[in-house]
């Protein structure tokens, strides 16, 4: 059931949905995701950021995927979140990811474009899909710190030559969310993404969407984003699962049953979010 993510998002796109694409680093983050689309019975889209790679192992973290996905009934996209290192997108393409992102935001638009397109025009004829972004989302992901007067909104005009000079399969725009939890009210710019959507016609997806209302995602899913991003809000699950159960039995030192605990809490958040964002019974 290891699928490409364009198989998941164009029919998200298509239906008016919004597929979860979750953060992985281990085991039983991965068995708390895939469990959680089983029994909603959703598309999901399992994400490793660079640092998860190399912490776990690209090899590893595949192998521990692909052996949980051969074993799964629904569709499941193992994808590669903000590839900003090129040999990094190239490992993870030869090594069997079924999606990856460049993330070349960082460059001006037109050295975006040029390096954007040779990702694309490796990983296509090997059926992966790309992922790239346009404008720059603030906060923190991978230890890259976007400040709030670096971070910028993306431009519908350039949003249109990037993708018909890449031909990428699905955009990340920056509409107001950044990565990480929020100190204050998000205000998102809808009226950008409406304008977006509309002149690309294709899959949106909505990175730093942890702590964003529910109000706020189910607007963005009706207004055309199909993958949206979480991260945080599973770690967060973990740390305070652990850190109760640590409270409440000092004495237990077992991994298995320190684990189990959290792996259920992070599962819970995930099909929160498959319910929130709609894709349902859409496996």
């Amino acid at each position: 059931m290891l699928v490409s993510g364009k198989e998941i998002l164009d029919a998200a796109h298509q239906s008016g949905y919004a597929v979860g694409a979750f953060n992985t680093i281990n085991l039983e983050t991965s068995q708390a995701i895939i469990e959680a689309a089983e029994e909603e019975q959703a598309p999901v889209i399992i994400q490793t950021s660079q640092n998860a790679i190399k912490y776990a192992g690209i090899e590893e973290i595949y192998s521990i995927v692909k052996g949980l996905a051969d074993k799964a009934s629904v569709p499941i996209c193992l994808h590669l979140d903000h590839g900003t290192d090129l040999d990094v997108v190239m490992q993870c393409l030869r090594t069997g990811w079924t999606s990856v992102m460049y993330d070349g935001s960082k460059y001006e638009l037109q050295e975006n474009i040029d390096i954007t397109k040779r990702v694309v025009e490796t990983a296509h004829p090997m059926g992966v899909a790309v992922e790239a972004e346009l404008g720059k989302i603030g906060g923190v992901e991978d230890h890259i710190v976007v400040s709030d007067k670096d971070a910028t909104m993306t431009d519908p005009n350039e949003a249109i030559e990037f993708v018909k000079a890449t031909n990428v399969d699905y955009l990340a725009i920056a509409i107001g969310t950044a990565h990480g939890m929020y100190k204050g009210k998000p205000e998102l710019d809808f009226d950008r993404l409406n304008t977006i959507k509309k002149s690309l016609n294709m899959p949106i997806v909505l990175h730093g969407a942890s702590g964003i209302s529910e109000e706020d995602i189910k607007k963005a899913v009706s207004l055309g984003v199909n993958k949206i991003n979480i991260d945080t809000e599973l770690r967060l699950a973990f740390q305070k699962t652990m850190h109760k159960l640590i409270q409440d039995n000092p004495d237990v030192y077992d991994p298995r049953k320190m684990l189990k605990p959290t792996t259920l809490a992070i599962k819970e958040v995930v099909k929160g979010k498959i319910k929130m964002f709609g894709s349902c019974g859409k496996a």
